[in-house]
């Protein structure tokens, strides 16, 4: 992932530059991105289209912190294994619950009981390639597992799809191609390291 993008950049002027002189530090930050991502998933779970929208406005500041609180490690030298770890635990943790949370919600839709497991699908393949990339990084060293960006995104900025589809009421079209795509790209992702990981097997 570059250190570069849109997200950055933002995330860089509204919250890091004020933030480096203080003394508040990096895991702070993204503790406050799990509280936050974890109360737009509650949002989510609720159902409304109300909470849907609170959800999806806390879920654009959650992932504006995300990208905030390695900048701040940084800027600051206040760099860790630990703390990368944190962020990426957080990081799948947030995007995983989120599925789940929107998953929950939508049983009242046409969707009804199908959306619980289509959300669980979702979060799952979320959290398997979290474990995919730590266990490459455990191997490789950290950020081995990144995938390039372009003209300012990085492949992990798609998740945006997810308020902007919640904004436009298509919460439901959002579930559904999130139960297909997750899961796309958690093979996708294995297929493209899977040679580093059947190094490490043998």
């Amino acid at each position: 992932m570059s250190h570069n993008t849109w997200a950055h950049r933002i995330a860089r002027t509204v919250i890091v530059k004020p933030l480096a002189r203080t003394t508040v530090r990096p895991n702070q930050v993204t503790t406050l991105r799990l509280v936050v991502g974890l109360s737009a998933a509650a949002c989510l779970a609720v159902g409304t289209p109300e909470w849907r929208l609170a959800g999806a406005a806390l879920f654009v500041v959650s992932f504006l912190l995300d990208r905030a609180d390695g900048d701040l490690a940084r800027l600051t030298g206040q760099t860790s294994p630990g703390g990368h770890t944190y962020d990426l635990i957080s990081d799948s943790v947030c995007n995983a619950l989120t599925f789940v949370g929107l998953g929950l919600g939508l049983t009242s839709s046409p969707l009804g009981l199908w959306a619980v497991p289509m959300g669980l699908l979702a979060g799952g393949a979320v959290a398997a390639v979290l474990l995919l990339v730590m266990r490459i990084e455990s191997m490789e060293g950290a950020r081995a597992a990144e995938l390039k960006g372009f003209a300012g995104f990085d492949p992990d900025d798609a998740i945006l799809l997810v308020p902007l589809a919640l904004a436009v009421d298509s919460a439901e079209g959002l579930l559904v191609a999130a139960a297909v795509g997750a899961p796309a790209f958690a093979l996708f992702f294995l297929a493209v390291f899977r040679r580093k990981l059947r190094a490490a097997a043998g």
